[in-house]
């Protein structure tokens, strides 16, 4: 089965789609807002299940290539002592790739490489779907209209075609921090791949890249809407006596690289990712907190899973309803998993649940550290063929 597909949203989610389904023979058009399409923001942790979705788009070994292994690291407390270490090798043992660190640019860059420059239609927003006529849906845009056979719903954490779908649907939610991020200026010595290190409603943590700079964030408790004059210097008031590298990571950094979003989800979920001919991906279908890294690879997961479904299946409506029963139930249970972190982790305050949860994690064996990822990054993606 072929057809006509639009996507909405020129991430990286829109794009893996994109190269997905014309992989499996349908013509695509991205539509993207933003007047250039190329991805900015931090670093991105890839999971064994992003690595893998990555595979069967065809862009898994350029994407290693341009990654760094995070084989060491951990987590820690201000002062510098270890909670729990992690062992990347024993993950790339279990399956088959470490957690790899990269740039959001070098992998947006890598997968537009995939796609005709054709399909691809920048600074062009898509407020609304007409969905009047079950066989095709029709996409007014600034100066035409298009019409196709399904729309990929790719545009994001506050995706005004989700709210055009679910209009009873409750919305966002605050989680109740907010996330300031950086990549550094230049490379910095560091001595451990991948750290956390959590405090009193306060976590820092950094990954390494492959040009030897880092990426770091901060995750604050706090009301939604703060902002600082200079976040960095707001960074080096509330985290420069914490141990080292972070008085340094803070130091390789330039003011105005610093990023600052507040973190919504979607705490109530979706009744469905589908609606009709429109399909929901990425976090347009299930935001959730960044506190296990799976953002990325989920929506790595479903581009894969929707084309995989497309393939297979005789007509979008039975594909769309199988996508729909695949990623639901397990988007649903990492995004609790996700908020669960959380709540257990950086955002702890009170001084004896926070001496409570370090000292589990101290005595907690190294397998079960391992057990959790494993729990989560040991997918086994469709083929497409």
């Amino acid at each position: 089965m072929g057809g006509s597909a639009v996507v909405v949203g020129g991430g990286i989610g829109g794009l893996a789609v994109a190269i997905g389904l014309r992989l499996v023979g349908w013509e695509v058009t991205v539509v993207e807002r933003a007047p250039v399409l190329a991805d900015v923001g931090g670093g991105i942790s890839l999971h064994a299940n992003g690595v893998r979705a990555l595979d069967v788009l065809g862009v898994g070994e350029a994407v290693r290539a341009a990654a760094r292994p995070q084989y060491t690291g951990g987590t820690r407390v201000p002062g510098g002592g270890w909670l729990a270490r992690m062992d990347g090798a024993a993950l790339e043992r279990a399956l088959g790739t470490p957690v790899l660190g990269v740039t959001r640019a070098v992998l947006h860059r890598l997968l537009r490489a995939e796609l005709p420059s054709e399909c691809l239609v920048v600074g062009t927003e898509v407020a609304s779907v007409d969905r009047s006529d079950p066989s095709r849906v029709r996409i007014p845009l600034d100066d035409a209209v298009l019409e196709a056979d399904l729309v990929v719903a790719s545009d994001g954490v506050g995706s005004r075609l989700r709210a055009q779908l679910f209009p009873g649907h409750p919305g966002l939610a605050y989680s109740g921090t907010t996330v300031l991020r950086a990549l550094t200026d230049h490379p910095v010595d560091l001595a451990s791949d991948l750290e956390l290190t959590w405090a009193n409603g306060a976590e820092f943590g950094h990954i390494t890249l492959a040009d030897g700079r880092a990426e770091w964030h901060a995750v604050l408790n706090s009301p939604p809407g703060v902002r600082h004059t200079d976040g960095l210097a707001a960074m080096r008031r509330r985290f420069g006596d914490w141990h080292d590298p972070i008085p340094a990571l803070l130091d390789a950094t330039r003011p105005d690289a610093v990023l600052h979003h507040d973190i919504h989800e979607l705490v109530t979920p979706l009744p469905a990712y589908t609606a009709g001919r429109i399909v929901l991906l990425g976090d347009a279908a299930h935001a959730m907190t960044p506190n296990l890294g799976q953002g990325t690879s989920l929506a790595l997961e479903d581009a894969v899973v929707l084309a995989a479904a497309l393939a297979a299946e005789p007509t979008v409506e039975s594909a769309l309803a199988r996508y729909d029963a695949e990623r639901r139930p397990r988007c649903r249970s990492i995004a609790r998993a996700a908020r669960q972190i959380g709540r257990m982790g950086q955002q702890l305050t009170h001084p004896l649940a926070v001496a409570a949860r370090n000292t589990a994690l101290r005595l907690a064996p190294s397998r079960a550290t391992i057990r959790t990822v494993l729990r989560h990054a040991d997918w086994t993606p469709p083929g497409l063929g």
